[in-house]
């Protein structure tokens, strides 16, 4: 039974198209994922289901009734919810007051029945099989309870046709199989879902149909059990589409980062020692130790214990901008949290931590910082208009380039990347490798911290795999494979050694 068809939608922003003539179509009791590269139309499509924005053109039917005149009320009202990747949480609030907020229950004497509401979001979590606190801050709550907690707030609204937007995006593997597990529950019970990701195993995992855009248009659709992840890539991304391996052996030179016995806030006796040149990857199980690890190098947190050196000098004190002055610098997870400056232009985007390292020079020569960004701007092959709109027009692969361009404005020799493809399509994950290595080949130190073992297969020389804040397993480039990473990562190799001895 159809729940959602959406015909002939086009929209245009400032004269230029963004959606064209697309249809979309949505089962009853689905997973339907919606795949396209950053600036392929998901989004605008699906703000326009949302009442977010306004169609130019077309018809929407939900549930066999037509949608005229699309608001967001109306939207929710219809059933349909949009839980989005920055989640929409009132932190200062406690669970059930998020999820009652402006449908409080009233008692008698018209004050808040704060009993009832509790003991109906406690029956909502239990029937979802989640166990959240309903009293707890929502402050206090793990990310992966932030997720579900926006889940039942939908579900509690009566939403039949639920947006996940990269629900997955800052979840571990265990956490992510319990979402998933509650989505095929709910999936079951006749809820549809649009599934909107980047990870190719997980939209294999848990979709039943799928639709690409590419370019503003829709490409095909069709049932995931008929096509390929790499049949799927392609049509994201069209005929520049190569799944080769870019990677290529390079002489290093000399140690330029050595870390003995480091200790820190989730990890403790790390000795490593990186040379100029080299790509490090970083990975391990959500709370390993690996970004806590990165966010010490780079004085976010501090040393507890150990030697931290930088070109043969010791660290006696750190800080960001002690680490800054020393050319490190670092690409935050979450750069929509921790580094980008939405009201900012894309050249004050790229002056600004430049700008700190020269406080003798405390006026900023605006011509002399476009042609400093022009140049990386072609380097790096930012799509932009102009250096004057805001970041927060780029898609999210551009945005990553912006907030490379900004450390290398600040000529920094060794870069700390957390996470860096986050959140990014296909074919600007590929850009993202290519700059990693051609920065490589230039002399540059780079660290990189990722989930994702094909991403360390394509750039990391090196892959430095962490089990509960240790150091458990150093692979080489030849040696980096699924397989090996994920025995060390889950400490399995030890259970295998174990058995094999007895």
């Amino acid at each position: 039974m159809e729940m959602l068809r959406m015909t002939g939608i086009s929209k245009a922003f400032f004269g230029v198209t963004v959606l064209d003539n697309v249809d979309f179509c949505v089962e009853q009791g689905e997973v339907h994922a919606l795949l396209g590269e950053n600036g392929a139309g998901k989004s605008t499509l699906m703000n326009i289901l949302a009442g977010v924005y306004t169609r130019d053109q077309g018809s929407i039917a939900f549930e066999g009734k037509t949608l005229e005149h699309v608001t967001v009320q109306s939207s929710e009202q219809a059933g349909i919810a949009f839980v989005h990747q920055e989640l929409n949480l009132f932190n200062d609030l406690r669970v059930y007051e998020n999820i009652f907020l402006r449908k409080e229950r009233l008692t008698r004497l018209h004050t808040l029945d704060k009993k009832r509401m509790i003991a109906e979001t406690a029956q909502l979590f239990e029937s979802l099989g989640v166990d959240i606190d309903p009293t707890a801050m929502v402050s206090e709550l793990e990310t992966s309870k932030k997720q579900l907690l926006e889940i039942a707030k939908a579900l509690h609204a009566n939403a039949k046709l639920l947006i996940l937007d990269e629900p997955t995006t800052a979840l571990n593997n265990k956490e992510i199989d319990h979402l998933f597990s509650i989505v095929r529950r709910l999936r079951d019970d006749g809820k549809s879902f649009i599934f909107i990701s980047h990870k190719m195993t997980e939209i294999f995992q848990i979709a039943d149909r799928y639709t690409v855009l590419r370019n503003g248009k829709m490409i095909q659709t069709g049932r995931i059990a008929d096509i390929t992840p790499t049949e799927v890539t392609k049509l994201m991304v069209g005929e520049s589409y190569s799944d080769a391996d870019i990677y290529a052996a390079r002489d290093l030179g000399e140690p330029i980062l050595e870390m003995e016995n480091l200790s820190g806030q989730g990890f403790e006796n790390v000795s490593l020692s990186i040379r100029r040149g080299e790509v490090v990857g970083f990975t391990g199980l959500k709370g390993a130790g690996v970004s806590e690890l990165m966010q010490t190098i780079f004085g976010v947190l501090p040393v507890s214990g150990g030697t931290l050196r930088v070109e043969g000098q010791t660290l006696e004190k750190n800080s960001i901008h002690r680490a800054m002055r020393n050319k490190i610098a670092m690409i935050a997870a979450n750069r929509k949290e921790n580094s980008i400056l939405p009201d900012f232009t894309l050249l004050e985007n790229n002056y600004v931590s430049e700008h700190t390292l020269s406080s003798k020079r405390p006026l900023i020569h605006k011509k002399q910082e476009k042609r400093r960004y022009a140049r990386l701007h072609d380097l790096l092959g930012i799509k932009s208009n102009s250096d004057s709109d805001l970041i927060t027009s780029l898609s999210g692969g551009n945005q990553q380039k912006v907030i490379l361009a900004r450390w290398l404005n600040t000529e920094a020799d060794i870069l700390l990347m957390d996470n860096p493809t986050q959140g990014i399509d296909v074919g600007a994950k590929a850009e993202i490798y290519k700059l990693i290595l051609a920065l490589a080949r230039e002399g540059k130190t780079i660290l990189v911290n990722t989930l994702e073992i094909p991403e360390l297969q394509k750039v990391a020389d090196r892959c430095v795999v962490f089990y509960h804040g240790h150091v458990q397993s150093v692979f080489e480039h030849s040696q980096i494979s699924e397989e090996n990473v994920m025995l060390s990562a889950t400490n399995a190799i030890n259970a295998v050694e174990g058995a094999s001895i007895q």
